[in-house]
């Protein structure tokens, strides 16, 4: 059992519009972040995680995730789960936390161009 307090959570960001908030739980098996996204990401094109699955529960607002051929939209309480090598991007105002397994890391994050 292991606990990560708010004050050891890392942040970082993505660009402009998608702050992150990563909790280290050093565990290659799965991890976890909190992100608050305001608008569009990526800026153009898409983003794909090559070697995770990453699982979306969304504690506020609404949005739509955008894959070349489908558009989700997404509100408070809906969870999303997005497979490894798939590309989308993010048009929204909301705060999302995401457990990624196997672990995320920014190597295998890709953005993809239209």
């Amino acid at each position: 059992m292991k606990l990560v307090k708010f004050t050891q959570a890392e942040k970082f960001a993505n660009s402009d519009k998608c702050e992150v908030l990563e909790y280290p739980l050093n565990d290659k098996d799965i991890n976890c972040a909190t992100a608050v996204i305001t608008g569009r990401y990526p800026d153009s094109g898409y983003c794909m995680n090559e070697k995770c699955k990453e699982l979306i529960y969304v504690i506020d607002g609404k949005g739509t995730l955008n894959k070349k051929d489908e558009v989700l939209e997404f509100a408070k309480g809906d969870v999303i789960l997005i497979d490894k090598g798939e590309s989308y991007y993010w048009d929204a105002r909301c705060t999302i936390v995401m457990p990624c397994t196997p672990a995320w890391y920014a190597e295998q994050h890709k953005l993809v161009e239209e």
